[in-house]
């Protein structure tokens, strides 16, 4: 077996299975501790999503904060990750990732409330909090290692892939498909593999712009992000929106076939005949949390920088992250893809793969040319994207952070080769890498569910709390009326 092979062996079969069944088993203990969180307090948790705290202490608003995590997290895999998901297991495949992310806000959540219990302000005006601070303070120096273990994974993968090389490779490959799609203007080639002018133009301007953010540090990223993420969330949501209302008379059959996909592969018709029940979970599951990332022990690093006083109520802001992700977003991108069929071979002609299915969707969903729909889609993906460079640059730095002590000088050594990482990304074999992410992804998520696991208790008594000061505060304004 090639060594390939064997990664995404171990990603797919071993790793990837049992974090799947860990991160969901987390999800419901922690639902189940916090007495359902994530359906009591969604509503208040929007509102403190907009809404910062005047007197909070921290380094970015709650706000900020927020569009950091969403800026790693809204991604590629909004767009092919559904299509991914959905083409291997079935329309029911969207409801298993809509469960997963149920479960997910309520790990979120509990990121959130962590980190910003345990951070610790490490000179003036600077705050670094994560799943290597409430391991360590949280459960003990004997714990130590395992934090260590958590920010040693979480550093690799940031470089070594998930934030890099795949992402300008998706950047890249974008910007070809719609600038020279017969690949014509070929600039040089490698080992036989000819490169456009238009990737290494996209490539090199990408890099330039992701250095002038990443340089600026969390500040900077926080303000970037504070406009395009909002920015590009809104116009993906608005364009998925068009096709849905476009297409309106087959949204409920499209609801009824993720429905009953879910649990009845005979209602679905052939195009998955002998599809295992276990598939369409997997897949579902699977690409549900690697989107939204809970469980992950990455938002909470971003939480950590949040200008609060209160863990529960940044817990309840981070737990919006995978509302929006997963439950609004990769919703909208797989009833566009339902409705159209753009899953089904039966449909398109041929099986489509990867963001070819979103864009069939688009394409036969939107009341446009199709060559606008392309365009619309594809930038979309730039933006996600190159926003997910922001965010694991700044996971990364942080993670190195804490194993360096400090030093200034790793954190800028790091920023560095991250930022060559990007330049050289568009030359690389992305398969390769992505196998590689995945396993750190899996590697840096272990320390970080045993740490959820073992500080449940301390979650609980402060939910407990902010719930019983909010009573208070109602009692107290229904008094004043």
């Amino acid at each position: 077996m090639k060594a390939q092979d064997m990664i995404s062996f171990v990603n797919d079969e071993i790793l990837g299975v049992m974090l799947m069944v860990l991160i969901l088993g987390i999800g419901v203990y922690l639902t189940i501790r916090t007495r359902f969180v994530q359906v009591r307090y969604l509503g208040k948790a929007l509102k403190y999503m907009v809404k910062n705290e005047s007197n909070g202490v921290g380094e970015v608003t709650s706000f900020g904060a927020l569009c950091t995590a969403l800026s790693a997290t809204i991604g590629t895999g909004n767009i092919v990750g559904v299509a991914t998901a959905i083409c291997a297991g079935g329309p029911g495949a969207l409801l298993w990732m809509l469960i997963a992310a149920f479960f997910g806000m309520a790990t979120k959540y509990t990121e959130g409330l962590l980190a910003v219990k345990f951070r610790r302000e490490t000179r003036p005006g600077h705050f670094l909090g994560g799943p290597f601070y409430y391991i360590e303070l949280g459960l003990g120096k004997k714990w130590k290692w395992l934090a260590k273990a958590f920010a040693f994974f979480g550093a690799l993968a940031g470089i070594m892939g998930i934030g890099t090389i795949a992402q300008i490779n998706g950047i890249t490959s974008a910007a070809t498909s719609l600038f020279d799609p017969e690949q014509a203007a070929v600039a040089f080639s490698i080992g036989g593999v000819g490169y456009t002018w238009t990737t290494v133009i996209a490539g090199a301007a990408v890099t330039l712009f992701a250095a002038l953010v990443i340089i600026g540090g969390i500040k900077r990223i926080a303000k970037v992000s504070e406009v395009i993420v909002p920015f590009m969330a809104a116009t993906y949501v608005l364009f998925a929106l068009i096709i849905l209302i476009a297409n309106y008379r087959s949204v409920p059959s499209a609801i009824k076939s993720v429905v009953v996909g879910a649990f009845d592969l005979s209602a679905v018709g052939g195009a998955i005949t002998g599809l295992a029940l276990k598939t369409i979970i997997q897949k579902g599951v699977g690409r549900g949390i690697f989107s939204n990332e809970a469980g992950l022990g990455s938002a909470p690093i971003a939480a950590a920088s949040a200008k609060t006083n209160s863990p529960a109520r940044q817990g309840l802001v981070t737990m919006t992250g995978t509302f929006i992700d997963t439950i609004v977003i990769c919703t909208m991108t797989g009833l566009s893809i339902v409705i159209t069929g753009a899953w089904d071979p039966r449909v398109t002609g041929v099986q489509l793969q990867g963001v070819d299915v979103t864009t069939y969707a688009w394409q036969h969903g939107l009341p446009f040319d199709k060559s606008i729909s392309a365009f619309l889609l594809m930038m979309c993906l730039i933006f996600f994207a190159f926003t997910t460079i922001l965010g694991w640059n700044y996971y990364g730095e942080r993670c190195l952070e804490y194993l360096s002590g400090g030093k200034k000088s790793m954190v800028l050594l790091y920023r560095v080769l991250y930022i060559l990482a990007v330049l050289i990304g568009p030359y690389l074999t992305v398969a390769a890498v992505w196998n590689i992410a995945d396993v750190f992804n899996s590697l840096m998520a272990f320390p970080n569910l045993i740490a959820l696991f073992l500080l449940a208790g301390i979650a609980a008594k402060e939910t407990k709390v902010f719930r019983e000061n909010h009573r208070r505060l109602k009692k107290r304004s229904r008094e004043k009326q």
